[in-house]
Protein backbone atom coordinates (compact mmCIF):
# COMPACT_ATOMS: atom_id res chain seq x y z
CA UNK A 1 0.00 0.00 0.00
CA UNK A 2 2.98 2.25 0.88
CA UNK A 3 4.31 1.54 -2.51
CA UNK A 4 1.61 2.75 -4.39
CA UNK A 5 1.09 6.37 -2.32
CA UNK A 6 4.07 6.56 -3.48
CA UNK A 7 4.01 5.97 -6.69
CA UNK A 8 0.68 8.39 -6.73
CA UNK A 9 2.58 11.37 -4.92
CA UNK A 10 5.89 10.57 -7.05
CA UNK A 11 4.98 9.64 -10.92
CA UNK A 12 3.30 12.16 -13.19
CA UNK A 13 0.82 9.51 -14.55
CA UNK A 14 -1.45 9.47 -11.75
CA UNK A 15 -1.59 13.79 -11.23
CA UNK A 16 -1.96 13.99 -15.23
CA UNK A 17 -4.98 11.81 -15.12
CA UNK A 18 -6.64 13.21 -11.64
CA UNK A 19 -6.40 17.14 -13.35
CA UNK A 20 -8.08 15.18 -17.08
CA UNK A 21 -10.41 13.22 -15.14
CA UNK A 22 -11.80 16.75 -12.69
CA UNK A 23 -11.62 19.31 -16.16
CA UNK A 24 -13.79 16.41 -18.00
CA UNK A 25 -16.15 15.91 -14.97
CA UNK A 26 -16.47 20.02 -15.14
CA UNK A 27 -17.44 19.53 -19.12
CA UNK A 28 -20.40 17.48 -18.05
CA UNK A 29 -21.48 19.32 -15.51
CA UNK A 30 -21.66 22.32 -17.57
CA UNK A 31 -23.12 20.77 -20.34
CA UNK A 32 -25.59 18.79 -18.09
CA UNK A 33 -26.98 22.50 -16.10
CA UNK A 34 -27.37 24.32 -19.86
CA UNK A 35 -24.13 26.42 -18.95
CA UNK A 36 -24.72 27.74 -15.70
CA UNK A 37 -22.33 30.06 -14.35
CA UNK A 38 -21.00 27.73 -11.26
CA UNK A 39 -20.51 24.74 -13.48
CA UNK A 40 -17.24 25.98 -14.48
CA UNK A 41 -14.91 23.06 -15.56
CA UNK A 42 -11.61 24.51 -13.74
CA UNK A 43 -13.70 25.33 -10.55
CA UNK A 44 -14.93 21.18 -10.37
CA UNK A 45 -11.09 20.32 -11.52
CA UNK A 46 -9.87 22.82 -8.66
CA UNK A 47 -12.55 21.27 -6.06
CA UNK A 48 -11.48 17.44 -7.63
CA UNK A 49 -7.26 17.71 -7.27
CA UNK A 50 -7.13 20.22 -4.48
CA UNK A 51 -8.29 17.49 -1.53
CA UNK A 52 -6.62 14.13 -3.56
CA UNK A 53 -3.50 16.37 -3.54
CA UNK A 54 -3.73 17.28 -0.28
CA UNK A 55 -4.79 13.91 1.12
CA UNK A 56 -1.61 12.92 -0.67
CA UNK A 57 0.93 15.54 0.62
CA UNK A 58 1.40 16.86 -2.89
CA UNK A 59 2.29 20.53 -2.51
CA UNK A 60 1.67 23.49 -5.01
CA UNK A 61 5.40 23.14 -7.03
CA UNK A 62 5.38 19.31 -6.90
CA UNK A 63 1.83 19.04 -8.53
CA UNK A 64 3.19 21.47 -11.12
CA UNK A 65 6.17 18.89 -11.85
CA UNK A 66 3.94 16.12 -12.47
CA UNK A 67 1.50 17.71 -15.02
CA UNK A 68 4.09 19.37 -17.02
CA UNK A 69 2.96 17.81 -19.86
CA UNK A 70 -0.75 19.59 -20.12
CA UNK A 71 0.92 23.11 -18.62
CA UNK A 72 3.12 22.54 -22.29
CA UNK A 73 0.28 21.96 -24.50
CA UNK A 74 -1.05 25.89 -22.62
CA UNK A 75 1.09 27.46 -25.07
CA UNK A 76 -0.12 25.96 -28.27
CA UNK A 77 -3.47 26.41 -27.09
CA UNK A 78 -2.96 30.26 -25.94
CA UNK A 79 -1.75 30.74 -29.86
CA UNK A 80 -4.58 28.81 -31.20
CA UNK A 81 -6.61 31.71 -30.04
CA UNK A 82 -5.89 33.70 -32.44
CA UNK A 83 -7.98 31.25 -35.28
CA UNK A 84 -11.15 33.12 -33.83
CA UNK A 85 -9.64 36.53 -33.38
CA UNK A 86 -8.22 36.26 -37.11
CA UNK A 87 -12.24 35.22 -38.24
CA UNK A 88 -13.07 38.40 -36.23
CA UNK A 89 -10.43 40.75 -37.43
CA UNK A 90 -12.67 42.96 -39.41
CA UNK A 91 -14.33 44.16 -36.36
CA UNK A 92 -10.79 45.57 -35.39
CA UNK A 93 -11.59 48.59 -37.81
CA UNK A 94 -11.66 51.57 -35.42
CA UNK A 95 -10.89 49.71 -32.40
CA UNK A 96 -7.45 49.19 -32.23
CA UNK A 97 -6.13 52.38 -30.33
CA UNK A 98 -9.10 52.92 -27.34
CA UNK A 99 -8.55 49.34 -27.12
CA UNK A 100 -4.61 49.50 -26.74
CA UNK A 101 -5.32 52.72 -24.27
CA UNK A 102 -8.19 50.70 -22.23
CA UNK A 103 -6.37 47.34 -21.85
CA UNK A 104 -3.36 49.54 -20.69
CA UNK A 105 -5.07 51.84 -17.96
CA UNK A 106 -7.01 48.51 -17.04
CA UNK A 107 -3.49 46.72 -16.36
CA UNK A 108 -1.86 49.84 -14.60
CA UNK A 109 -5.69 50.03 -12.40
CA UNK A 110 -5.33 46.00 -11.50
CA UNK A 111 -1.84 46.08 -10.42
CA UNK A 112 -2.18 49.83 -8.18
CA UNK A 113 -5.51 48.32 -7.20
CA UNK A 114 -4.12 45.49 -5.83
CA UNK A 115 -1.11 46.69 -3.65
CA UNK A 116 -2.93 49.24 -1.98
CA UNK A 117 -5.86 47.32 -0.80
CA UNK A 118 -3.42 44.75 0.39
CA UNK A 119 -1.57 47.91 1.69
CA UNK A 120 -4.79 49.33 3.62
CA UNK A 121 -5.61 46.11 5.05
CA UNK A 122 -1.98 45.95 6.65
CA UNK A 123 -0.82 42.95 4.68
CA UNK A 124 3.43 42.84 4.40
CA UNK A 125 5.48 44.08 1.66
CA UNK A 126 6.15 40.44 0.21
CA UNK A 127 2.24 39.97 0.03
CA UNK A 128 1.77 43.35 -2.04
CA UNK A 129 4.35 42.18 -4.30
CA UNK A 130 2.75 39.67 -4.56
CA UNK A 131 -1.06 40.55 -4.99
CA UNK A 132 0.25 43.07 -7.94
CA UNK A 133 0.37 40.21 -11.57
CA UNK A 134 -2.67 38.92 -10.22
CA UNK A 135 -4.99 39.83 -13.75
CA UNK A 136 -2.22 38.36 -15.80
CA UNK A 137 -1.72 34.58 -17.20
CA UNK A 138 -0.27 32.39 -14.43
CA UNK A 139 2.76 31.59 -16.12
CA UNK A 140 3.16 35.83 -16.48
CA UNK A 141 1.90 35.61 -12.91
CA UNK A 142 4.58 33.30 -11.71
CA UNK A 143 7.17 35.29 -13.43
CA UNK A 144 6.31 39.08 -12.47
CA UNK A 145 6.11 37.42 -8.62
CA UNK A 146 9.06 36.38 -8.45
CA UNK A 147 11.29 39.07 -10.15
CA UNK A 148 8.81 41.80 -7.68
CA UNK A 149 10.22 39.29 -4.71
CA UNK A 150 6.81 38.35 -4.36
CA UNK A 151 5.67 34.51 -3.36
CA UNK A 152 5.03 33.08 -7.39
CA UNK A 153 3.18 29.69 -5.77
CA UNK A 154 0.99 32.02 -4.11
CA UNK A 155 0.78 34.52 -6.86
CA UNK A 156 -0.23 31.93 -9.22
CA UNK A 157 -3.01 30.55 -6.97
CA UNK A 158 -4.38 34.33 -6.52
CA UNK A 159 -4.39 34.39 -10.35
CA UNK A 160 -6.08 31.35 -10.64
CA UNK A 161 -8.99 32.62 -7.68
CA UNK A 162 -9.17 35.42 -9.72
CA UNK A 163 -9.96 33.74 -13.22
CA UNK A 164 -12.62 31.56 -11.49
CA UNK A 165 -14.03 34.33 -10.24
CA UNK A 166 -14.45 36.84 -13.18
CA UNK A 167 -15.32 33.53 -15.37
CA UNK A 168 -18.62 33.15 -12.78
CA UNK A 169 -19.71 36.44 -12.30
CA UNK A 170 -18.36 38.14 -15.24
CA UNK A 171 -20.60 38.35 -17.82
CA UNK A 172 -23.90 38.45 -15.18
CA UNK A 173 -21.95 41.90 -13.81
CA UNK A 174 -21.02 43.20 -17.69
CA UNK A 175 -25.10 42.77 -18.62
CA UNK A 176 -26.38 44.12 -14.93
CA UNK A 177 -23.81 47.27 -16.50
CA UNK A 178 -25.60 46.77 -19.97
CA UNK A 179 -22.46 46.32 -21.20
CA UNK A 180 -23.81 44.85 -25.18
CA UNK A 181 -21.11 45.24 -27.01
CA UNK A 182 -19.30 41.51 -27.88
CA UNK A 183 -15.47 43.36 -28.22
CA UNK A 184 -15.89 45.19 -25.03
CA UNK A 185 -17.53 42.33 -22.73
CA UNK A 186 -14.65 40.11 -24.44
CA UNK A 187 -11.99 42.48 -23.45
CA UNK A 188 -13.06 42.60 -20.34
CA UNK A 189 -13.52 38.98 -19.14
CA UNK A 190 -10.31 38.07 -20.68
CA UNK A 191 -8.44 41.25 -19.44
CA UNK A 192 -9.41 40.44 -15.87
CA UNK A 193 -10.17 36.45 -15.76
CA UNK A 194 -7.72 35.53 -18.15
CA UNK A 195 -7.71 32.06 -19.60
CA UNK A 196 -10.77 30.88 -17.35
CA UNK A 197 -13.10 33.63 -18.52
CA UNK A 198 -12.05 33.03 -22.04
CA UNK A 199 -12.90 29.75 -22.10
CA UNK A 200 -16.11 30.04 -20.74
CA UNK A 201 -17.15 33.03 -23.45
CA UNK A 202 -15.67 31.43 -26.41
CA UNK A 203 -17.66 28.64 -25.27
CA UNK A 204 -21.06 30.82 -25.21
CA UNK A 205 -20.30 33.58 -28.20
CA UNK A 206 -17.08 33.36 -30.93
CA UNK A 207 -17.10 37.47 -30.94
CA UNK A 208 -16.62 37.36 -26.98
CA UNK A 209 -14.19 34.94 -26.88
CA UNK A 210 -11.91 36.01 -29.77
CA UNK A 211 -12.08 39.52 -27.95
CA UNK A 212 -11.49 38.24 -24.80
CA UNK A 213 -8.13 35.94 -25.99
CA UNK A 214 -6.93 38.77 -27.09
CA UNK A 215 -7.83 41.16 -23.82
CA UNK A 216 -6.14 38.11 -22.31
CA UNK A 217 -2.69 38.34 -24.36
CA UNK A 218 -2.88 42.40 -24.11
CA UNK A 219 -3.15 42.36 -20.35
CA UNK A 220 -0.10 39.83 -19.86
CA UNK A 221 2.27 41.97 -22.24
CA UNK A 222 1.26 45.24 -21.01
CA UNK A 223 1.19 44.47 -17.55
CA UNK A 224 4.70 42.81 -17.86
CA UNK A 225 6.09 46.69 -19.59
CA UNK A 226 4.20 48.25 -17.14
CA UNK A 227 5.29 46.84 -14.11
CA UNK A 228 9.08 48.37 -13.08
CA UNK A 229 7.12 51.48 -13.60
CA UNK A 230 4.49 50.76 -11.38
CA UNK A 231 6.86 48.46 -9.00
CA UNK A 232 9.40 51.89 -8.70
CA UNK A 233 6.21 54.26 -8.04
CA UNK A 234 3.98 51.67 -5.39
CA UNK A 235 7.15 50.52 -3.60
CA UNK A 236 9.63 53.08 -3.78
CA UNK A 237 7.87 56.69 -4.36
CA UNK A 238 4.74 55.68 -2.46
Amino acid sequence: MSDLLDWARTSPVPMVLLTLVGYLLGCRLRDATGGHPLAQPVVVAVLVVAPVTALLDVDYRAYLDRVSLLSFWLGPATVALAVPLHRQAHRLRGFVMPMLGIVAVGAAVSVTSGVLLVRALGGSDVLQRTMAPKATTTPVSLALSESLGGIPALSAALTILVGILGAIAGPALLTLLRVRDRRARGLAIGSVSHGIGTARVLHEDEVEGAFAGLGMGLTALLTSLLMPALAWLLFTRL
